[in-house]
């Protein structure tokens, strides 16, 4: 564990108390000294700082926000604050298997950003696409079919979930600061970029165990048309802004 890369795992709360000791004792036990989970705390009305402050666990910080920002921006600000060499996303709900940090940090010391494939909790299954209903899965074979991966993202078929990615620190700059206009699917927005920029990875193995909720801030379930088409336009506006941010870079 002391030959990899340093770690910092980045968490949104908001009223996660439910699930969130569960997710935490998970998290620890991949974790080196060297390492640190960073938390932001989304203004909760419930025990979820308490919980995190109980672990009394010097890698583990907690920053409160003031006001209620979403989970985008509280995601963002938790990056922003990550000392790590490899940053780890994290929802507060879900449950990582073994393996999952050495796994996701072999991944980003070939490509700046890994997303991994997920699997059901109690089930052990993959999730079903929304478009087929077949296994909605990343193949490490797709890496680094850029704009095929791009297309899945606009189709609404590519499982990309902030839950399952790592970030380089050196790829900070092309994924922050998240666009101003964004306020849901920030883990598209890493996605679209890495791919943008050819540095995406797709890890195979099942990283994490997500638990599916009637709270979970993202959903797979098909939106309404009106939906589908917002969120087409967003995606598109994000990867032109990827490009152009490439560019600059």
């Amino acid at each position: 564990m002391s030959d990899r890369a340093t770690v910092s795992v980045c968490i949104a709360t908001y009223n996660g108390g439910r699930y969130l000791r569960e997710q935490l004792e998970s998290v620890l036990a991949q974790l080196g000294p060297d390492d640190e989970i960073v938390i932001v705390d989304d203004a909760s009305s419930d025990d979820s700082v308490g919980i995190v402050e109980s672990f009394a666990d010097p890698r583990l910080t907690v920053h409160r926000n003031v006001e209620n920002l979403g989970y985008v921006r509280s995601f963002e600000r938790a990056m922003s604050l990550a000392r790590g060499d490899v940053l780890l996303l994290c929802d507060q709900d879900d449950v990582w298997i073994d393996g999952r940090v050495d796994a996701l940090c072999a991944g980003t010391a070939l490509h700046a950003v890994a997303a991994s494939n997920i699997v059901l909790l109690g089930s052990e299954r993959a999730l079903s696409s929304p478009l087929t209903g077949r296994p909605w899965l990343l193949r490490a074979q797709d890496s680094e079919h850029s704009l095929r991966n791009e297309l899945r993202i606009l189709l609404g078929d590519a499982p990309y979930f902030g839950c399952a990615m790592a970030v380089r620190r050196d790829a900070l700059a092309l994924v922050l600061p998240f666009p101003s206009y964004l306020t849901e699917s920030h883990d598209l927005w890493i996605a679209t970029a890495a791919n943008a920029a050819g540095e995406m990875v797709h890890i195979e193995r099942p990283s994490l165990r997500r638990r599916v909720h009637d709270a979970n801030a993202s959903t797979s379930r098909p939106r309404g048309v009106a939906a589908a088409l917002r969120s087409r336009i967003l995606l598109l506006r994000l990867w032109f802004d990827a490009r152009r941010r490439l560019r600059r870079l």
